[in-house]
């Protein structure tokens, strides 16, 4: 038996320190509601800073406030290898996407002091800032910053809904740091995250080996009508910005399933103007995305649906503003990286399969640097993005051990 079999993290600790940060922001329906940047993030982000302070973790905070928590190791001229996730949470978010992956690789480091070893490289826990997106309509915020995707003087000038800027909501919370939000020399990245689908669970696997992650576009879109009297306006003279919304939505959706389980294609957002009952709509706002495995399939929509969608609008009247947000290239995972998961999870005895990612992630930019690998762990019937989202202890067990396992035989290579 290799000796790192006999090398556990606390199952327990675990399970406790996940529904601990799970408190913060706890909703009725057993969910989570951690925006960005709010007090409520100000609340689990010191939370999260006592819990590494009291096991000798030096913690610092970028200027975009992604924070890092590094542990020393033997040899300080060597990369750190990092790990970790977010803590942000969609309005009507679950416990654990995004929270596990930080809070399991606070285990990892927990066990690590635990047992007394010093790895070779140092290791750093990464809380990225604003995966999800949900307040400032920009997702992979943190992470983006860092890797140089996204310049830091656009996102900090990025609005809410309430007209408050990253940069205002940064300083409000303190989470501006002194260091700049640059990508700095490290050895590798390690993700562990919910699977947000249906497979691992489906098949009876434990763990999810992510080789990469799929290709994503972006759009913005404005549709606009004209405002008019719901009752004596005709047919003929209407320019209802809501039906032909609702049109696009439909040719969304066609799209998506004319390319079978891998096709992927949302509007996820819509607002309505004057979103009055006795008034046509004349205006409606909202987001569309398509993702897919194959990068040429997304190459390929991002070509042909700007036109297509302007064509559909105008048939009922209207005009669209369509915006490109941005086209995000299917991702590949470090084939060394990938296979120290793979690794771990064959020494550990866990059931687990190849996967691609259909969900963006930090790794996604971050692997554009460093070499970097995830894992998934199950989530009950793939639901996430929900309060309702679940896993079971020895899941989160699974997937922390394969976790320590990677980063360990990583950082001492």
């Amino acid at each position: 038996m290799n000796p790192t079999t006999n090398q556990r993290i606390n199952a327990p600790r675990l399970w406790s320190t996940l529904m601990a940060m799970a408190e913060i922001g706890a909703t009725p329906k057993g969910g989570v509601k951690r925006l960005t940047l709010t007090e409520v993030d100000k609340a689990g982000r010191q939370r999260f800073t006592d819990w590494c302070e009291a096991i000798g973790l030096t913690v610092r905070v970028d200027a975009i406030g992604n924070m890092f928590a590094r542990r020393e190791g033997r040899d300080p001229a060597r990369k750190p290898v990092l790990l970790g996730s977010h803590l942000d949470s969609q309005p009507t978010g679950g416990k654990f996407d995004g929270a596990l992956g930080v809070i399991a690789g606070l285990e990892v480091l927990r066990t690590l002091n635990d047992l007394g070893i010093t790895t070779e490289a140092p290791i750093e826990l990464v809380n990225w800032t604003d995966e999800e997106g949900s307040r400032f309509g920009h997702s992979l915020m943190g992470s983006g910053v860092w890797a140089g995707v996204y310049p830091q003087d656009k996102v900090y000038a990025l609005t809410d809904t309430d007209g408050v800027t990253v940069g205002d909501a940064l300083d409000a919370i303190g989470y501006k740091g002194e260091h700049p939000a640059k990508p700095f020399p490290a050895d590798s990245y390690f993700e562990l995250h919910i699977e947000q689908g249906p497979f691992l669970e489906r098949e009876g696997r434990q763990i999810g080996i992510v080789t990469g992650a799929q290709a994503q576009v972006w759009y913005d879109a404005v549709i606009i009508g004209q405002d008019a009297h719901a009752g004596t306006t005709p047919p003929s003279t209407r320019k209802d910005a809501l039906v032909a919304a609702a049109r696009l939505i439909a040719r969304v959706d066609e799209m998506m399933r004319a390319r079978g389980d891998d096709g992927r294609g949302t509007v996820g957002r819509l607002q309505v103007f004057p979103n009055s009952c006795n008034v046509v709509p004349g205006e409606v706002r909202c987001s569309i995305e398509f993702r897919h495995p194959d990068g040429a399939e997304i190459d390929a929509i991002a070509k042909s649906f700007p036109a297509e969608a302007k064509a559909l609008v105008e048939e009922g009247g209207c005009q669209l503003e369509l915006k490109e947000l941005f086209v995000i290239p299917a991702q590949p995972f470090d084939a060394d990286c990938v296979d120290l998961v793979r690794q771990a999870a064959a020494r550990l005895g866990y059931p687990a399969r190849e996967i691609i990612s259909g969900a963006g992630h930090d790794a996604v930019y971050v692997a554009r640097l460093i070499p970097t690998a995830m894992i998934f762990t199950p989530c009950k019937d793939g639901l996430s993005h929900n309060e309702a989202e679940s896993i079971l202890p020895e899941e989160a067990e699974a997937g922390c051990q394969v976790l320590f396992e990677a980063v360990v035989a990583r950082a001492n290579r």
